[in-house]
C-alpha cells in the first residue's frame, strides 16, 4: 500500500521560498519550511474491524521530495472502506529517549528545551507580521492531556481499497497549507506571527485536523 502527499496553498501548489499566497485573512506570507508527522496509520475494514500498521511513523517534508511518497507493506489482503491516521507521534513515542529513523532528533522535529516532537511545522515571512525579520512560526506540539494530537479519517465510500498479492495499492492525498490559519479558527499573522507552547497552539492544531484530502485512489479489483 502506497501513500503519496502533495502540499498545496488553497489552489497553488506549494512552492517553498518562490510563491507568494494569502491567506484567509487576507495576508501575504511566503512558505520557507513545511513537515508533520503521519503515524499510527489504521486501515478500516467493512465489518468495522482494522489493520494496524505497527511501527507506523513518517515525516513528510516538502523539502525532501522522497519523504513524500512511502510504502505501507504487509497490508493483510482483504477489502478496506476507511483509513486514518494520527498527525503527530503517540505520547509513549514522545517519552522514549533517543530513536532513528523518522524519530531521530536530527530531523529537527524534537525539541531541546522540553519534552517531545513538534507534529507540524511551517516556517516564512510575511509583511504583516510584527516578529523581527517578518518571520511567521508556527511549531505545534504537546502529547500530554489536553494534547495536540490530532487524527484524519477518511471514510472511503464506494472507492474501496482492495488489497491483493500481486498488486499494490496507492492513496493518494493533498495537504492545504492554508488550512492551518482558517477553520475553525482564524489566525493572522498580524496577531500571532509565532506559536509554540500551548495553549494557544490548540486553535491550529483543530485546524490541522482538516488540512488532507484524498486526491486520488488507485487500487485493484475486487
Amino acid at each position: 500500500m502506497q501513500f503519496q502527499f502533495t502540499h498545496v496553498v488553497g489552489s497553488l501548489p506549494l512552492a517553498l521560498n518562490a510563491t507568494q499566497y494569502t491567506n484567509a485573512a487576507g495576508e501575504s506570507f511566503y512558505v520557507k519550511t513545511f513537515k508533520y508527522y503521519v503515524s499510527n496509520i489504521k486501515f478500516i475494514r467493512a465489518d468495522g474491524s482494522e489493520y494496524a500498521q505497527p511501527e507506523s511513523y513518517y515525516l513528510v517534508n516538502e523539502g525532501d521530495s522522497a519523504s513524500k511518497t512511502f510504502t505501507i507493506p504487509n497490508v493483510p489482503i482483504g477489502t478496506y472502506t476507511g483509513v486514518n491516521f494520527m498527525i503527530g507521534v503517540d505520547s509513549t513515542r514522545n517519552v522514549s529517549g533517543a530513536q532513528t529513523g523518522a524519530l531521530d532528533a536530527l530531523n529537527d522535529m524534537f525539541w531541546s528545551w522540553k519534552t517531545g516532537y513538534i507534529f507540524v511545522k511551517m516556517e516564512g515571512t510575511s509583511p504583516s507580521s510584527t516578529a523581527s525579520g517578518n518571520r511567521i512560526e508556527y511549531h505545534i506540539g504537546g502529547f500530554q492531556n489536553p494534547n495536540n494530537i490530532r487524527t484524519a479519517t477518511f471514510s472511503l465510500g464506494n472507492n474501496k481499497l482492495y488489497i491483493k498479492s500481486d498488486s499494490t495499492s496507492s492513496i493518494h492525498f493533498q495537504t492545504d497549507v492554508g488550512q492551518l490559519f482558517q477553520t475553525p479558527n482564524l489566525i493572522k499573522f498580524a496577531e500571532t506571527p509565532a506559536l509554540m507552547t500551548e495553549p494557544k497552539t490548540a486553535d491550529i492544531a483543530d485546524n490541522y485536523s482538516d488540512m488532507f484530502s484524498i486526491v486520488s485512489i488507485q487500487t485493484g479489483n475486487p
